[in-house]
């Protein structure tokens, strides 16, 4: 697909205008030593006379009036900016950008406003600007108790007003916060604004207004005798499970370079900001790479997005009074109006999977999200994500071409490996995947049992051996008669269920597990009823796998203490029941995994229950967990109440018996009146 592109600016006229014209159509000049002193000190009440509101109690901003106001202010802090050398731009502000927790970063925004790279300063305003809402979210928690996600909502908190003043906070929102002002952040995040649209004099007059919040706030914890706390930037704990495709080299960054000019999915005003993303890899600037990279892909997302759903006007930026079409709208199933969105099917599923990986689900990195809101530090930023998402965007580019340059490009075999990993992608981080991920883990430690040292069989009583419950053989009884059911549910296995569910584990039953999860199961758009199991099934097995942790450490503490002869006479015999006990829990966890996992096999079904039956299913479900959470807690090296775990033991499993017997009478019903009975 082909895009036609006569695009000169993404951004609609009004805010065009605002953002390019308004601010410089005032001419007056005016005297720094007013705005700021020698010694870096920012006057607020002389930038607060150019404010204007639209009522006389200086409530309402006006915006438009403000901007070219402040215009000229803006450019007297610009031309003073660039006429300090870099040792007196540090003697005089440094110590006020300490707040913020990134002060390395000012140095680089001076280097770039006095740069000639056309992406220097949008890049510096959009790092600029995660970076102070971060240190303003720390700067809240002095006073609030949560705080809110979003920058606008920070700027009219009456906390920041608090500790800055309600002028200071209105000034903040001239510039970014408000998509009635300037709105710097969003226009840039989210890739409306071009390299040549960004006057760089708005930049300057942030990095003035950051160090002027740092000075306020010093006197505010003079004042006050509060302590400042920076919270600790999160980090990307799932590294392993991001790397799909493989490291990038250069000369697939040649190809590039190439494909830049030559892909419609590339807006002809946005090739400086490529551009800028193939240098920063290159110099393995990882973190400026992929903020450049994550507004480009939403630009060209969006290019493609208001083309296939035939909705042109909403590709510019959209007025105060309405929605921009950014990520959440574009990745979304449904338009704003209800239709159907027409770009997952254009895109195909692993192209939606990969951007809902990367973007939105809550497992996953969240790159944009982090990034935009100061989340990570962008100092040490892995360069395997920005590998990742680079790749994914090269695949992209290439269906954006003509026929002659793709099959040009195939012949480059390192292109070819990306597009084969691109076309194959599965989610990693849709609770789909997730549960997978869980199922296995617990199966791993569970098969660490047989390892175990026990207790030779001739030291343990007769009187503790559990062959002489009852009820532990009700509950071997259950466990055949289940196993028998549920053989009906796994689709084409050779082996007996029946055999699979023993103590030790058989390595047929692993084999069964790892073949079930490696099924593709459809993730996109899962409704709301699929979500609320796959959180209940996590929960059992993240419990599964938390008893089996616990009774690998109990039994390798325990034994160790018989060995060397420190139990003493009870704990003697209650660490004989627990080992009886672990002979039935062996087969039992094996089963509930098992079972997890077929229900996971035919997570679709639930969608064709009705309501009665859903909420039957769901309560099912729930006395499921009821019993892994209360074994979570008997077989804690606290408690050690193992006869209690047989006691629930028997009873979650004749509630198992009962479903897996129901669900048989209702399959076999279907076959017999299939337009009556839904499973």
């Amino acid at each position: 697909m082909l895009i036609t592109d006569s695009i000169t600016t993404c951004l609609s006229p009004p805010v065009y205008d605002l953002v390019c014209k308004v601010g410089f159509e005032a001419k007056e000049s005016h005297d720094i030593n007013s705005i700021v002193s020698q010694y870096g000190e920012v006057c607020w009440k002389t930038i607060a006379k150019y404010m204007c509101y639209a009522d006389s109690e200086g409530q309402n901003v006006d915006y438009l009036k403000s901007v070219s106001l402040l215009g000229p202010v803006c450019e007297a802090v610009h031309t003073h900016i660039c006429s300090l050398s870099k040792a007196q731009f540090d003697v005089q502000y440094a110590l006020w950008f300490q707040w913020t927790n990134f002060s390395e970063l000012f140095p680089e925004i001076f280097v770039a406003l006095k740069s000639s790279q056309p992406a220097a300063v949008p890049l510096s305003l959009m790092k600029l600007t995660s970076c102070l809402e971060r240190a303003l979210g720390n700067v809240f928690l002095l006073i609030g108790k949560e705080c809110p996600f979003l920058l606008r909502d920070l700027l009219v908190s009456k906390e920041l007003a608090e500790v800055f003043g309600q002028s200071v906070m209105n000034i903040l929102r001239v510039f970014i916060g408000s998509p009635c002002g300037l709105n710097l952040r969003n226009i840039l995040w989210h890739g409306f604004a071009s390299p040549q649209e960004i006057p760089p004099k708005y930049c300057s007059m942030l990095v003035l207004l950051t160090a002027g919040l740092g000075q306020l706030l010093k006197i505010y914890l003079q004042r006050t005798n509060f302590k400042f706390i920076h919270r600790p930037f999160l980090t990307f704990t799932q590294l392993k499970e991001l790397i799909i495709f493989p490291d990038i080299n250069d000369e697939v960054l040649s190809v590039v370079e190439e494909l830049i000019k030559k892909s419609t999915f590339v807006l002809k005003i946005m090739i400086p900001f490529w551009e800028a993303v193939i240098m920063k890899f290159r110099s393995h600037r990882y973190a400026d790479c992929i903020i450049l990279l994550l507004t480009q892909l939403e630009t060209g997302l969006r290019k493609v997005f208001t083309t296939v759903n035939k909705c042109p006007k909403r590709f510019l930026t959209a007025e105060s009074t309405a929605f921009y079409t950014t990520f959440d709208e574009i990745l979304a199933k449904q338009l704003s109006d209800d239709e159907i969105n027409h770009l997952p099917l254009f895109l195909g599923e692993p192209a939606m999977e990969f951007l809902w990986d990367f973007l939105n689900h809550q497992e996953g990195p969240r790159v944009r999200d982090r990034l935009s809101h100061g989340e990570i530090n962008v100092n040490d930023f892995p360069k395997e994500v920005t590998n990742q998402l680079l790749a994914f965007s090269i695949v992209l580019l290439l269906r954006f071409v003509e026929e002659d340059v793709l099959s040009v490009s195939k012949e480059n075999a390192s292109i070819k490996i990306l597009i084969d990993c691109a076309n194959c992608y599965c989610s990693q981080f849709h609770p789909v995947s997730q549960l997978k991920k869980k199922i296995l883990y617990c199966e791993e430690s569970i098969t660490i049992w047989p390892q175990l040292p026990l207790v030779p069989v001739e030291q343990i009583q007769e009187a503790t051996r559990l062959g002489s419950n009852s009820e532990a053989n009700d509950c071997y009884h259950l466990i055949m008669k289940i196993s028998s059911e549920l053989q009906h549910y796994v689709p084409q296995v050779d082996c007996n269920l029946s055999n699979l569910l023993d103590n030790p584990p058989t390595a047929k039953w692993s084999l069964l597990l790892h073949e079930l999860c490696s099924k593709r199961i459809r993730t996109l758009y899962c409704p709301r009823s699929v979500l609320e199991v796959l959180v209940i099934l996590q929960k059992i097995s993240a419990h599964c796998h938390l008893v089996s942790d616990q009774i690998i450490a109990t039994t390798e503490i325990r034994f160790k203490q018989w060995t060397q002869k420190t139990l003493r006479s009870r704990q003697r015999q209650n660490y004989l029941r627990m080992l009886n006990s672990i002979k039935l829990l062996s087969p039992v966890l094996q089963l509930l995994l098992l079972l997890i996992t077929l229900e996971l096999v035919n997570i679709h079904i639930v969608n064709e229950k009705n309501a009665c039956e859903y909420q039957q299913y769901l309560k099912f479900l729930k006395s499921v967990l009821q019993y892994t959470e209360n074994l979570v807690t008997y077989s804690n090296q606290e408690k050690n109440k193992w006869d209690e775990s047989i006691n629930i033991t028997h009873l979650v499993l004749v509630k198992i018996w009962a479903f897996t017997d129901k669900k048989q009478m209702l399959m076999h019903l279907a076959k017999k009146s299939p337009n009556k009975i839904i499973l």
